[in-house]
Parts: C-alpha cells; sequence; structure tokens
C-alpha cells in the first residue's frame, strides 16, 4: 500500500494540477450538506479528468471542517439573502410542523448555507493552489526533470 501511494499520485499528474485537484476536493469536502462531498468529487475527477485518489482523500481531510463549518456557513448565507435568525427545531416543534414545511425550512437553510460556502470556496481553492504548487514541486516523485533543476 505504501508503495502505491507515489504511483497513484503520480498518474500523469503535474505538480501544479495535482495542488489544483487537492484544493478542489477540500473545499468540496467542505460543502455544508452531509453526504453529497464524496459523490461531487467522484464526479468532479471523472468529468476534469482529475487524479481520483487525491481527490477523494483531500475531500476525506476536510471532513472535520465540513462538520464544524455547517453552522457558520447558515450564518453567513443568513446574512447574505437577510434571512434573519434561522429559527431553532427542537422535538416538540418539529412534530407541530408538516413534513413539507420541515422539507421546505431545512432546502431554504441548505441554500443559504450552499451560497456562502460557494463564495468562499472560490477563493479558497485559488489560495490552497497557489500555495501548494510549490512544495509539490519540491518533491522529487512528482517533479518532472525540468522542476528538479529548478
Amino acid at each position: 500500500m505504501k508503495d502505491k501511494v507515489p504511483i497513484w499520485l503520480r498518474q500523469g499528474v503535474s505538480p501544479r494540477r495535482l495542488a489544483l485537484t487537492l484544493a478542489i476536493g477540500f473545499a468540496v469536502g467542505c460543502i455544508p450538506v452531509i453526504g453529497v462531498p464524496t459523490f461531487l468529487c467522484a464526479a468532479l475527477a471523472l468529468t476534469l479528468r482529475l487524479n481520483l485518489p487525491a481527490i477523494q482523500a483531500a475531500n476525506y481531510a476536510a471532513m472535520p471542517f465540513q462538520l464544524a463549518l455547517i453552522v457558520p456557513f447558515v450564518r453567513l448565507g443568513g446574512r447574505l439573502v437577510s434571512a434573519g435568525p434561522v429559527p431553532a427545531f427542537g422535538p416538540a416543534t418539529l412534530m407541530r410542523l408538516s413534513p413539507e414545511v420541515i422539507i421546505s425550512r431545512m432546502t431554504g437553510i441548505a441554500g443559504q448555507a450552499l451560497l456562502a460556502w460557494l463564495l468562499i470556496a472560490i477563493p479558497t481553492v485559488a489560495l490552497i493552489t497557489l500555495t501548494l504548487t510549490p512544495f509539490l514541486r519540491r518533491i522529487p516523485a512528482l517533479a518532472g526533470p525540468s522542476e528538479i533543476a529548478e
């Protein structure tokens, strides 16, 4: 297993492309909707021809951040759309509401959180890519012959 990691990382990927792949995986891994990132990362990797093991590794590394950022994304999203404070959903409240109302409220809250995530994710991907690329170029297994000489 340990011997296969460098092979997976080198699958025709330049250090810059690998940095972009890891940045996208990490950003998508922070989407404030549980269960979405793994499938979205796989779809992005296949569509954009990114390194699938690398994007999923970054996605899984982001899981603790995903959980920690759900509430801040919901709050920021609520401020962005001027929705006001999000009502508390206690067991008593949920019992009185119809399933349609619950789904409607949860969809609205998720949409607000996704808006906030999107505004943060785009610059985050750029920043992570720019920061990670020089570090990945220093790894001999990833650097091409011209990059080792630099």
